[in-house]
C-alpha cells in the first residue's frame, strides 16, 4: 500500500466514474483501475462498488477512505514540514467557521510575529471541517460554536476526536439585513415576520453523520432557504434578495455598517458558545499562544 493508492482511493470517491477520477488524477482509466484492484487485493476487502452506473463505496470502504483521508493529510503535513520547499518557513494554521473576530485575531497575532520567511494559514470552512482539521493537527486551533440544540452532538464529537474545547463567550442571537431592506428600521423581529424572505446559511453537508450547522436554530424549519459557502456571497444575495442571516452580532462596527447591514435582535432564543479547540496534550506554538492571547481580548470585550 502507498500513499499514491491513497490519494487515488480520495479521488475517486469524490468522482462518479473511473474515467472521471483518470482524468482528475491524469493517468489512464486501465492504470487507475489496476491500482486500486492492487489495493482491494492487499486489503483483502472491496473499496469500490463497480456497476454499469458507476462507482461508489461500499461500507468497509467508506470506513477505509476516513483513515485514508487521514493518512494523506499526515504525509502531506510531514513532506511540508520536513522535506519540502517550506521546511525552513514558520509555520501556523487556523480553522474556523465564519466568525469575523477570529479572522481579525489572526490577523493581529502576525503583526506581533516579525518573520521572514513563513506559511501561514486560515481556513474558513465548514465545521466538520474545522473539527476535523484540529484532530489531524492540519490546523494547530479551531474556532466554532455550539448552541442547546446541538451541545451534546458537539461534546460526543469532541471526546471521540480527542478535542478539548475552550469557551469564549455566549452570544444572544440575531438577525442581519442589508440596510435597505422593508424591516433594517426594527429594533426586535421574529422569525415570523421574515416568514416572505430567504434565509441565507452556510451550507454543512458533509460525510459526517451528523448535521453541524454553525448558526442559531438549526432546527427550525425555513419556508425560504438559500445555502451557500462563501461570506462574500452571502452579502451579495442578502442586498439583492432582501434575504437575512442569523448570527450573534460580533463585529458589526468594522464589517456590516462597512457593506451596509445592521442587526436586528431576534426574539427567538437560542444562544451560541463561541470557543476554540485544541487537540488533546497538544503543546501550543508560540504563535498559537498568541493567537489565544488574541482570542480573549474579544473574550474580555464581550463580558465587559
Amino acid at each position: 500500500m502507498t500513499i499514491l493508492q491513497l490519494k487515488y482511493v480520495i479521488v475517486i470517491a469524490s468522482s462518479t466514474s473511473m474515467r472521471e477520477a483518470a482524468s482528475k488524477l491524469f493517468v489512464t482509466q486501465p492504470a487507475l483501475s489496476a491500482s486500486v484492484h492492487d489495493l482491494e487485493d492487499e486489503l483483502g476487502i472491496k473499496v469500490f462498488k463497480r456497476t454499469n452506473k458507476g462507482i461508489s463505496l461500499t461500507s468497509q470502504g467508506r470506513d477505509f477512505l476516513e483513515y485514508a483521508k487521514k493518512a494523506v493529510n499526515q504525509y502531506e503535513l510531514i513532506e511540508d514540514r520536513y522535506i519540502g520547499k517550506d521546511k525552513d518557513k514558520k509555520h501556523f494554521s487556523v480553522s474556523l467557521q465564519h466568525y469575523v473576530f477570529a479572522v481579525h485575531a489572526f490577523v493581529n497575532t502576525l503583526k506581533r510575529f516579525d518573520e521572514e520567511r513563513y506559511v501561514y494559514s486560515i481556513h474558513e470552512t465548514k465545521t466538520d471541517d474545522v473539527l476535523s482539521n484540529v484532530r489531524d493537527l492540519k490546523s494547530e486551533i479551531g474556532i466554532i460554536a455550539y448552541s442547546s440544540n446541538n451541545e451534546n452532538i458537539y461534546r460526543k464529537i469532541f471526546r471521540d476526536y480527542q478535542l478539548e474545547f475552550f469557551p469564549l463567550m455566549v452570544r444572544d442571537t440575531y438577525v442581519y439585513v442589508w440596510k435597505d431592506h422593508p424591516l433594517a428600521d426594527k429594533t426586535e423581529i421574529a422569525l415570523s415576520e421574515l416568514k416572505d424572505y430567504p434565509c441565507v446559511t452556510f451550507d454543512q453537508s458533509s460525510d459526517n453523520d451528523f448535521y453541524l450547522t454553525e448558526e442559531a436554530l438549526g432546527d427550525y424549519d425555513f419556508d425560504k432557504l438559500i445555502k451557500l459557502d462563501d461570506r462574500a456571497t452571502s452579502s451579495e444575495i442578502m442586498a439583492k434578495m432582501n434575504g437575512y442571516a442569523i448570527g450573534t452580532g460580533i463585529m458589526t462596527e468594522s464589517v456590516t455598517l462597512k457593506k451596509g447591514f445592521v442587526t436586528i435582535k431576534l426574539k427567538e432564543e437560542d444562544p451560541l458558545t463561541i470557543g476554540y479547540i485544541l487537540r488533546k496534550y497538544y503543546k501550543l506554538s508560540d504563535i498559537g499562544q498568541a493567537y489565544i492571547e488574541e482570542l480573549n481580548r474579544y473574550k474580555e470585550e464581550s463580558e465587559k
